[in-house]
């Protein structure tokens, strides 16, 4: 059996929580998940001002990994979708039906590629003014035909879970080992 792959997207201005913790959640779950930058210096500046290094420089690479997620931040929505060959890479993914993942103002940067139309989705609070072509739904996470969404800042790891459980992985023990439930986490299902 060959090892999932999650391809991570890392821009200026990325948010660093958001980012970091999915990748921690889906490595502790057997994926590998790698973060791909849109620049030669594998050091990717966040909103935040944390510097973070990334594994690799964005490229056609990524249409072999199983899922394509977008994480947010206030300012990189825009660098994404001012990228033409990364929205047609979403797009491509969408056309063939590889798993997109999008949360925060990654949903934002999903509906401009067209790949939540008809979809059920939700995103951060006040975004179904900006997710027109789907269904907005008021949930922590959406899992939609080829498309997961999650809310914004506080839910990287309802997310994380969301994204193992449609790649077939339980996120249950992983869960149990961060006292997830215990600790008043919401519920993704």
């Amino acid at each position: 059996m060959s090892t999932l792959k999650a391809a991570v997207m890392m821009i200026d201005g990325f948010e660093e929580s958001e980012t970091i913790q999915i990748v921690d959640i889906l490595k502790r779950g057997g994926v590998d998940a790698r973060t791909f930058r849109f620049q030669d210096d594998p050091y990717v500046k966040g909103m935040q001002n944390i510097t973070v290094k990334s594994d690799e420089r964005f490229s056609e690479a990524v249409k072999d990994y199983d899922i394509i997620i977008v994480p947010g931040g206030r300012t990189c929505a825009a660098k994404f979708i001012a990228d033409e060959e990364f929205m047609n890479t979403l797009r491509w993914f969408n056309e063939n039906g590889k798993l997109i993942g999008g949360m925060c103002s990654g949903t934002v940067v999903l509906e401009e590629a067209g790949v939540l139309k008809g979809k059920k989705a939700t995103g951060y609070t006040g975004y179904e003014a900006k997710l027109v072509s789907a269904d907005f739904v008021n949930e922590l996470t959406v899992y939609d035909q080829n498309v997961i969404t999650s809310q914004g800042p506080a839910t990287p790891l309802p997310f994380a879970f969301k994204i193992l459980e449609v790649l077939g992985i339980d996120p249950a023990k992983i869960e149990s080992r961060l006292l997830y439930r215990e600790a008043g986490g919401r519920a993704y299902h």
